[in-house]
């Protein structure tokens, strides 16, 4: 036993290697030296086998004796088997006789198997397949080496590699994730700066607190609803106020006013305590390196110069701007940076300055803060003396030495001596011509005329001067002249930069000139197939968006010329006298427009009405006169004529007018007008006569059903008025109004069942209308069942989700106090620009005392549409309660222009047959009783 323990020290076979029976051939470790040892040869192996074989008593494997294979038969691990037993049982371990006789049968099939193959190629006409195969597989290990191969070479070559440059060789790279391990764990370990919010309560969290506090009541137990409350509150009104920027068109939707950001950005400055110190260090190491690269670059000195001198250090930013005008000397970047920063001590920046024009003296930019260092009249003017020496050409030194000269002589010398060494300089020529008596200036402009026969602006100048001296007629025939000698240089302007020229003369009051030029200069460039009519219209609008009036007259003086019976223009240019102009003028407009335009019964009305307004009455008559010979049956003209008769108070002639209307015009439009004015005057029984007549004639006009049902209702006969709307129904299906009148008499009625089967007709009849839905609602809201009206409202966004009138009803009727803010806030994001949600907006933050908010949504309502009679009835009411008086008088004003005519409420108190012939301003106040 002792002997098998020492079996390790005991000598080992001949030939034996370890692991040979795995199929190990001998490995060497890094601390081997030299190559690793080869394993046994393929002799080495037969005479292994041979002898193991010997040993055994068995005979030697003819497997492995068998006769080598040719070269045509040659195989590689491409093709072996790899069911092939090898390693283990090729070692020869347990090969006995039947092994060896099966081997050689196996050889004798496969040598058998390969000669019949050989004659079936050959009998298959296939007599170079070994060859094709052989030369397939080169080419294939040709293009595809295996990797021993590709490295031979390489493997060859470590043989001359000598120890020192193994010892060279770096160590292998950390592909494990080792550096992307540490920067985790340094992001893991990083620590921030605790507020002092949170060190103030860790002090205090172990204290006991025995006071009660009086401004919060709870316990510390349940949740705080209001401060929550408030929160949300917060971030809504953050949201509308978002909405309304929106609105405005000046701002984004996060409230930054995109016009004005860069101008913002202009006027914001750092300071170098807001600047960190490593930023400063760290570019001042980038301008020293770069004013080390190139020492002639005096940008760089100045950069460098400014950066110290941001950090506070000027005594170093001034050696370093004075080593740049060294280096520089001919920089006048670096010069001028050096006098800047010296300007506190005068005397320094005096010796700066001179040392600088002593190298350049033809630097106009250095003469100029030379200039500025002088302190006395007589020292500026004799440094730009000094100047002019040396840059007699120079319009700035002409202009800044003449500017500091106070005698008037003195500057008209300087201004002739100034000319005539810089004849081009088109300022000093217009200069000295203001200067001069009319007549040496009449001389200079003409010798400047000659001097510059491009310049525009002295023929302006030209004309203007004749326009002071009072001959009119000589303005337009120097503009003419003008643009042909213009034309003739090849320097004429653009027609655009010709208008804006005559901006600038009427904003200096040359009237005349601003519309000589417009004469002169409108039509350049455009071809009469041209649209030119619309061009001037888009050329006058422009002036009046800009406050130009008066070339904006002049534009459409020139179009009617051109243009004489365009109404377009004649309406146009009535309008703007009519804002912008006076009364005699507007009216002297209308006489020629008329006598232009006899058939635009516009115009005619137009003049009827201005006539009237200025209690003209009987020029208003003759007007209308004249309009009747021109459009005989015009249902307009006769309408205005009862409309003057009837503010005059004569009804019996607005009666005569209509009886002539409804035998000459007859349209439905005269018969509802006639009943309408029988019923104002109290005249039931004529109205109802005049309506059924209309309805004999028009049945279609669904006005008619509706004032015979109202003149019905007016007489207290229900029935008959429910008898007149259900014909009406008939007659006009898709008349909304009639569907209303009619429930709203069932109701009053007390047939509450049948008002809801009306409404549901009508919706059938004409789906999708916000004013049926919203009635539906209204109904069973006055009904009390507000369940139902929920489930409508419901059914009505879903059918008209972008109507402000059924999201005003949801969120003033059918909302609590609390949550109409935010159905106001989900409103506005669905409906775009509705005026009826813009006043329900402009009453909740009027509700909330945020009095600047409603104003500028009641504001916003109006601009969207002023024609709506119920925005200015609630914002006069808000005014009423919280406006100035001249907040009042302007609404007041306004709504005299504007004249609206639409309005669920406005409608109501204007149509009622009570308020005939009140001012607008009496219907104002008579709507803001009846809001709710």
């Amino acid at each position: 036993m002792s002997g098998r323990r020492d079996f390790l020290n005991q000598q080992a076979p001949e030939n034996y290697v370890a692991g040979l029976g795995r199929g190990a051939t001998g490995f060497t470790t890094r601390s081997d030296l030299g190559p690793a040892r080869e394993g046994p040869s393929e002799e080495q192996m037969k005479e292994l086998l041979a002898k193991r074989a010997a040993q055994l008593g068995q005979a030697a494997p003819s497997a492995y004796g068998a006769t080598e294979k040719k070269d045509d038969d040659d195989d590689d691990d491409r093709f072996q088997d790899p069911d092939n037993e090898v390693g283990l049982f090729a070692s020869g371990i347990n090969y006995d006789r039947d092994d060896d006789e099966a081997d050689r049968l196996y050889q004798a099939v496969d040598d058998r198997m390969d000669r019949r193959r050989k004659i079936t190629d050959i009998r298959c006409f296939h007599p170079y397949r070994e060859a094709r195969e052989k030369k397939e597989r080169e080419e294939y290990e040709r293009n595809n080496p295996k990797i021993q191969q590709q490295f031979a070479d390489l493997k060859r070559a470590l043989g001359s590699v000598t120890e020192e440059e193994w010892a060279a060789l770096p160590e292998v790279g950390d592909m494990t994730g080792r550096n992307k391990r540490a920067r985790e764990a340094r992001l893991n370990n990083r620590f921030y700066a605790v507020p002092d919010s949170v060190i103030a309560g860790a002090a205090s969290s172990g204290q006991l607190d025995t006071s009660i506090s009086t401004s919060d009541t709870s316990d510390g137990t349940m949740t705080n609803f209001a401060s929550i409350g408030q929160a949300q509150q917060s971030a809504l009104q953050v949201r509308l106020d978002s909405a309304a920027a929106n609105t405005s068109g000046t701002e984004t939707s996060l409230g930054v006013d995109h016009k004005g950001y860069l101008t913002s950005l202009e006027k914001s400055e750092l300071k170098a305590g807001e600047v960190p110190v490593e930023d400063i260090n760290r570019a001042r190491i980038l301008l020293e390196s770069a004013v080390k690269t190139n020492l002639r670059n005096g940008p760089g000195h100045v950069a460098l110069c400014r950066l110290e001198e941001f950090a506070g250090k000027l005594t170093t930013a001034r050696k370093v701007i004075a080593r740049g005008c060294e280096l520089c000397p001919h920089s006048i970047d670096c010069w001028q940076e050096n006098i800047r920063i010296n300007r506190e001590n005068l005397h320094n920046a005096k010796i700066i300055a001179a040392n600088a024009l002593k190298l350049n003296p033809r630097a106009v930019s250095l003469w100029m803060s030379a200039v500025e260092l002088e302190s006395t009249s007589s020292a500026k003017k004799r440094v730009l003396r000094q100047a002019l020496d040396h840059n007699s050409q120079s319009v700035l030194l002409w202009k800044s030495l003449i500017n500091e000269t106070e005698n008037e002589d003195e500057v008209r010398l300087l201004f002739a001596k100034a000319v005539e060494t810089v004849p081009l300089a088109e300022e000093l020529w217009l200069g000295y011509s203001r200067l001069c008596d009319p007549e040496k200036a009449q001389i200079v402009l003409n010798q400047a005329r000659k001097a510059i026969p491009t310049s525009s602006a002295i023929w302006i100048q030209a004309a203007r001067l004749q326009e002071q001296l009072g001959a009119n007629a000589m303005v337009s025939k120097i503009m003419e002249r003008a643009v042909k000698s213009l034309a003739r240089e090849n320097a004429m302007l653009k027609r655009e930069e010709w208008i804006k020229e005559a901006y600038k003369c009427e904003e200096e009051g040359a009237i005349l000139t601003c519309t000589a030029i417009i004469n002169s200069t409108l039509a350049w460039g455009l071809d009469e197939d041209d649209d030119r009519k619309e061009t001037f219209t888009e050329d006058a609008r422009e002036a009046i968006s800009q406050g130009k009036y008066e070339t904006a007259r002049a534009i459409y003086a020139y179009g009617l010329r051109i243009f004489y019976q365009s109404k377009t223009l004649w309406q146009a240019a009535a309008d703007l006298e009519k804002n912008h102009g006076t009364r005699e003028a507007l009216l002297q407009l209308l006489e020629k427009a008329v006598d232009a335009c006899p058939g635009s019964e516009a115009l005619w009305l137009l003049m009827v009405r201005e006539r009237f307004s200025a209690g003209e009455f009987d020029e208003a008559r003759r007007v209308l006169a004249r309009a009747f010979t021109q459009l005989p049956g015009n249902e307009n003209i006769y309408t205005r004529a009862v409309d003057l008769e009837i503010d005059a108070k004569q009804f019996n002639q607005a009666r005569d007018f209509l009886r002539i209307a409804r035998n000459e015009a007859s349209t439905d439009r005269i018969w509802i007008r006639s009943a309408t004015f029988e019923r104002n005057l109290g005249n039931i029984d004529e109205a109802l006569d005049l309506a059924n007549q209309a309805l004999q004639l028009f049945p279609k006009a669904w006005k008619l059903h509706a004032i015979k049902g109202q003149l019905y209702e007016s007489m207290s006969k229900l029935l008959e008025a429910q008898e007149a709307y259900s014909t009406g129904t008939r007659a006009c299906p898709k008349a909304v109004p009639l569907y209303i009148l009619l429930s709203r008499v069932q109701e009053r009625s007390g047939a509450i069942v049948r008002a809801r089967s009306t409404l549901d007709r009508a919706r059938l009849a004409v789906p999708k209308n916000d004013i049926l839905l919203c009635e539906c609602i209204r109904l069973e809201r006055r009904a009390s069942n507000m369940a139902a009206a929920n489930k409508l409202m419901a059914q009505a966004l879903q059918e008209v989700p972008n109507s402000g009138l059924l999201w005003t009803e949801k969120i003033m009727h059918l909302e609590s106090r609390t949550q109409r803010k935010p159905r106001a806030l989900e409103a506005i994001k669905k409906v775009d620009n509705d005026p009826i949600l813009f006043v329900t907006v402009a009453r909740i933050f009027w509700g909330e005392r945020r009095l600047e908010k409603a104003a500028t949504w009641f504001e916003k309502a109006i601009v969207l549409d002023a024609d709506l009679g119920d925005t200015w009835a609630w914002y006069y009411k808000f005014l009423e309660q919280h406006g100035i008086p001249e907040k009042k008088e302007e609404v007041l004003s306004k709504i005299a222009m504007a004249e609206p005519k639409h309005g669920e409420i406005w409608q109501q108190v204007a149509k009622d047959p009570k308020n005939a012939g009140k001012s607008v301003e009496e219907i104002l106040k008579i709507a803001i009783t009846k809001l709710e």
